[in-house]
Order: C-alpha cells, then sequence, then structure tokens
C-alpha cells in the first residue's frame, strides 16, 4: 500500500494473469445505446446458463451498470483482432454513444432489446438475475442468465467447446495489453493413475 498509486494499480492488475476480454452492451431507457470493454466476466454455472461481472464500485456514473439495472438485459460479445482498437477506444469518456464514437456497429438479433457487437464471433444475450455489493470493497457482483447464443460455426467443435483460437478471441492483462492465446493441448479428462493424454 506504500507504492505509488498508479504504479500499485498496474501492478495488482496483472498479477491475475490474462484475462477474458468481452464487449458489453447495453441500451438506456430512451434508446441511447453502450458499449464499454470488461475483463471480469466469469462463468458461474452450466445449468441454468450463469455468468458472472464484477463492476467497479457504484460510487460514480457507470452507464453499463445503471442501463443493465434499468432495463436487466445486455449482450456479452467476444473481441478480435480487427475489433480490439475499438474496444479499447469505447472505454472513453463519449458523450452519446460510443458505438458512434469507437466505430463499432450495432445488430440486433431475435427481437433482443439489447445491441449486439456486428463483427464478433462469439455473441451472448443476457438478462440480469441478481445483484450483490460486496462488503470488501463495494464491488458490485452480477450474476445474469444467458438466453440467446450465437457463435461462428466454424469455431463451435461437436462437443459443444469452442474453438477460440479459430475464433480469434483476444484476451487482455491489466488495463491494457492486448493478446491472443496460443493453444498448446486439448487433455483428456483427468483420472488417477492415467497420464493425461491429448485429445
Amino acid at each position: 500500500m506504500d507504492l505509488d498509486s498508479f504504479y500499485r494499480r498496474n501492478l495488482i492488475n496483472c498479477l491475475s494473469g490474462y484475462k477474458s476480454l468481452n464487449l458489453i452492451a447495453t441500451k438506456n431507457k430512451e434508446g441511447v445505446t453502450n458499449v464499454a470493454p470488461f475483463s471480469q466476466v466469469f462463468h458461474i454455472g452450466a445449468a441454468p446458463p450463469l455468468v458472472g461481472i464484477l463492476f467497479r464500485p457504484h460510487t460514480v456514473k457507470r452507464d453499463t451498470l445503471e442501463n443493465i439495472l434499468d432495463t436487466h438485459c445486455f449482450t456479452l460479445n467476444h473481441v478480435t483482432p480487427s475489433l480490439y482498437q475499438q474496444a479499447h477506444w469505447a472505454a472513453a469518456n463519449w458523450e452519446g454513444s460510443e458505438f458512434v464514437g469507437a466505430g463499432l456497429e450495432e445488430e440486433y438479433k431475435d427481437g433482443f432489446d439489447a445491441p449486439f457487437v456486428k463483427g464478433s464471433p462469439v455473441q451472448l444475450g443476457c438478462t440480469l438475475v441478481e445483484t450483490q455489493t460486496l462488503q470488501v470493497n463495494q464491488t458490485v457482483l452480477m450474476i445474469a442468465n444467458i438466453d440467446h447464443v450465437y457463435v461462428e460455426e466454424a469455431g463451435l467443435r461437436a462437443d459443444g467447446s469452442l474453438d477460440l483460437n479459430l475464433l480469434e478471441t483476444v484476451t487482455v492483462s491489466g488495463l491494457d495489453e492486448y493478446h491472443l492465446g496460443k493453444k498448446l493441448a486439448r487433455l483428456a479428462y483427468p483420472k488417477p493413475g492415467i497420464q493425461p493424454v491429448e485429445i
């Protein structure tokens, strides 16, 4: 805690390693769209299909969080090499829609109210289930149900898993460094006494 705050922020944000990167897209009650990059998105459960998101403390205006609390819906969109610079730029303090400011394109599917990010190979339409404010630092934990799943067919394997290398899903470390994953291997289900084999 004695470190310079800028140095400490950068260090602590990198300690957990690579993080998923999603663009969360919403629309407010007046119909103005919003899109912002998030690296704190994680799997909670498959039945029902739940995802969790961590938001910074709600001590200042947070458009994404407030839009979801008002409308109960949003989309999660993977980022690719063709989108990562616009995704980063969407975090700027834009007047009006970040879609317009950062040069991203909205698209709508199957009557879902929140916009998807056009060109994203994995798009999820989600609805709010619950929120909790963590007492330790006032971070907001949001849990949402995954209602719609759109995946580029080439990246969907026969067993339901995704080939993120083929989909070129971008990941992030810290606050501003972007990466493409590199597959080492896919291993069989682990069992005691049986050396894992590649599948």
